[in-house]
């Protein structure tokens, strides 16, 4: 069952596009399908980028350490896209993570460790990323800037 209940805190995804992924194979289908979002939205090439790169990591990060990559768990992927802002929800099965408690990847000592950045990489890159208490969804919310500029006439 689909778990897009209320909010109060973040608000509520009114008609998302709701994906379940098991894999990264799946995870990059479920990000190519939102870059057409994007695109029929007005996005532009730079914020596109932001919003794939964000997305990428929180998939991979549900699937690879939220999940455990066992492809018996499912990580739901939500979004909404308008010409104003897109909001992404993803939500894994695990038992979740406390962010807070993710070293510093620009510190000395964790810069030449293989992991870690995902999580930084997605608060550069987008206006807004929350992770739920259990810290097993996160919400992630990008203005788009291209939104206030004058559209061409069709």
């Amino acid at each position: 069952m689909l778990s897009l209940q209320y909010r109060e805190d973040w608000g509520r995804i009114l008609e998302p596009t709701v994906t379940q992924v098991r894999d990264l194979t799946q995870a990059r289908r479920a990000a190519e399908a939102l870059l057409s979002e994007l695109a029929r939205q007005g996005y532009g090439e730079a914020t596109v980028f932001a919003i794939l790169l964000a997305v990428e990591e929180g998939l991979n990060n549900a699937i690879r350490h939220g999940n455990g990559s066992d492809r018996s768990k499912t990580v739901e992927f939500a979004y909404e896209v308008s010409s104003e802002k897109t909001v992404v929800r993803i939500t894994d099965e695990g038992c979740g993570f406390k962010p807070q408690n993710i070293p510093d990847p620009t510190a000395d000592e964790n810069l030449e460790k293989p992991t870690g950045r995902g999580i930084t990489l997605m608060r550069a890159y987008m206006d807004e990323v929350v992770f739920s208490e259990r810290g097993n969804e996160n919400r992630m919310v990008k203005w788009n800037p291209e939104a206030s500029k004058p559209r061409p006439e069709n």
